[in-house]
């Protein structure tokens, strides 16, 4: 091992001894309707992969874990509002989101699907006059405006995916554009997603999608950017990523 390496590992370890014996917390925020990332438990907690992700890395970094629900719209400005100290809620690293918050490395990387009746097409122009439900700034949005909406169709804002998925099996919207887990756990796996299928190919555009879920921090908090990257480093390595990814998923979903 390199010195440099040496002196990096003792940093962060010392680090992780002083969150300790301070009885640090890591405050996460995150929105509570995007399962099987986060979903509302019956006891009113938050659970779902990014609520274990976010348990194990606060054990890596050797500090208290404390989970705070806030809307997807009103993440980013909680931030800045000092809620919390980090964003661990399935947020694309983007160009466009990088101007307000920076990012650690991903922690996974899965496309965006339109979920459909089977059968259904999706070229630019296919969804002219219909309608398409997106999550409330999400790239998801940002894509289906630029790219449906300039040829026609409607896009139709929900602050949660699940309100999504009621309107397509009622028939008020013909597509809902949705993270791929997401719409195939608690939709295409559900009763209610009979006749309903991912239509198309998989859509990783980084324009729009970037290079993963990341976790976001104020601008300028480059210690606590190191401590993450450092302990999704260390989850990965010492297979509790993997613990946690075969709870939910049946697949890889870091990604290369």
């Amino acid at each position: 091992m390199s010195k440099t390496i040496k002196q990096r590992a003792l940093a962060g370890l010392l680090l992780a001894m002083l969150g300790t014996a301070h009885g640090e917390t890591l405050r996460f925020g995150m929105d509570g309707n995007y399962p099987p990332f986060t979903k509302q438990g019956a006891d009113g907690n938050l659970q779902g992969f990014d609520v274990d992700i976010a348990q194990a890395l606060c054990q890596a970094m050797q500090v208290s874990c404390q989970i705070v629900p806030q809307d997807w719209d009103g993440l980013i400005p909680g931030l800045n509002a000092n809620k919390y100290d980090a964003i661990l809620s399935s947020m694309s690293i983007t160009a466009e989101r990088r101007k307000a918050v920076d990012f650690t490395g991903k922690y996974y990387h899965v496309p965006a699907r339109m979920i459909a009746k089977a059968g259904t097409t999706i070229g630019a122009k296919d969804f002219n006059g219909k309608r398409i439900g997106v999550l409330r700034a999400s790239t998801q949005e940002k894509y289906a405006r630029d790219v449906w909406g300039r040829n026609g169709a409607s896009i139709v804002v929900y602050g949660k995916a699940p309100e999504a998925f009621l309107d397509l099996k009622s028939g008020r919207v013909d597509g809902v554009f949705v993270t791929s887990e997401v719409g195939d756990q608690d939709f295409i796996q559900t009763k209610q997603g009979a006749g309903y299928a991912f239509v198309g190919a998989p859509i990783t555009d980084v324009r729009y999608f970037g290079e993963g879920a990341g976790i976001a921090v104020k601008k300028g908090n480059a210690a606590l950017v190191q401590r993450l990257n450092q302990a999704i480093g260390q989850i990965r390595k010492n297979g509790s990523y993997g613990k946690i990814q075969k709870k939910y998923f049946s697949e890889d979903i870091f990604g290369e």
